[in-house]
């Protein structure tokens, strides 16, 4: 097929690589001219521009831009398109795209494959990046199923888990364990750095180790993506965090009380929960 993808960055690299490998004909386009060569370069792309008019004759469209220029970039799309292309989108948020999205485009489902790493850019793409990952697809009842079909067979090829759910219920269930984990350990490390004595925090730093690392590993990434979490998933995000909030109150009031016993049964129960979410 002739796939196009918007937005040459990390996942649409990513995606450029793995279904290239397939056989598949990837029309790439980016803001920057120095990207689309590196995309081209790397194997990223057969053919990469700064113009939108380079994805017409593409089948399939992955807009894979930031949050932000999902949809502005996709109305500048639309007078490219033929209609039976089929679009989706990679954006960690739901709601908002599908709804601004699907009353301008029938064939389009929204999407959201739930792999990444700290490191952004076309340098960062990595080939099976997303084998054995979450792919969720957002697709509404007015969604055509020959467009569902598409996606899916697309999706199943690059190794990826498949989960359907309503856009809502996508970013409830995100806003726990991906955008609230950003404001937590960005919180961590902010509440480390507000140490006192420049002795003792130099200590902290050179003492941590794993366990530091792994709880603190969201809120070192890429600041623009912990904004548009925020800014596209603000409802339920704040949810999560006051319901956090009043977590770790109750953490608080254990320890102020020296109530041991009733902790310990806390920590026992998040213990036995973990599994659940990390295998």
């Amino acid at each position: 097929m002739n796939i196009g993808i918007l937005g040459l960055g990390l996942i649409g690299g990513s995606l450029g690589f793995d279904l290239r490998s397939q056989g598949h004909h990837i029309l790439g386009v980016s803001r920057r001219e120095s990207t689309c060569q590196k995309a081209v370069a790397l194997g990223c792309a057969d053919a990469a521009s700064v113009d939108l008019s380079l994805l017409a004759a593409a089948e399939v469209v992955f807009i894979c831009t930031p949050l932000a220029l999902i949809v502005p970039q996709f109305t500048q799309l639309i007078p490219y398109l033929s209609p039976t292309t089929v679009v989706t989108d990679v954006g960690s948020a739901k709601a908002q795209i599908v709804e601004a999205i699907s009353p301008l485009w029938d064939n389009f489902i929204g999407g959201h494959p739930m792999a990444g790493t700290a490191d952004s850019g076309i340098e960062a793409a990595q080939r099976d990046l997303f084998v054995n990952k979450p792919y969720v697809l957002t697709p509404l009842s007015t969604t055509p199923t020959t467009a569902i079909t598409i996606v899916e067979e697309i999706v199943r090829s690059l190794g990826a888990n498949i989960y359907h759910c309503q856009p809502e219920q996508h970013d409830r269930a995100v806003s726990w364990i991906s955008h609230l984990p950003v404001m937590v350990s960005s919180s961590l490390i902010a509440a480390c750095l507000s140490e006192t004595d420049p002795e003792v925090l130099q200590l902290a730093q050179k003492l941590a180790s794993s366990g530091f690392r792994d709880t603190s590993r969201v809120g070192g990434g890429n600041p623009e993506l912990g904004i548009m979490m925020a800014r596209y998933n603000r409802q339920a995000l704040l949810r999560s965090l006051h319901q956090y909030r009043h977590n770790l109150d109750e953490l608080t009031n254990l320890i102020e009380q020296e109530n041991w016993a009733v902790l310990e049964s806390k920590l026992k129960s998040t213990q036995q929960a973990r599994p659940n979410f990390v295998e």
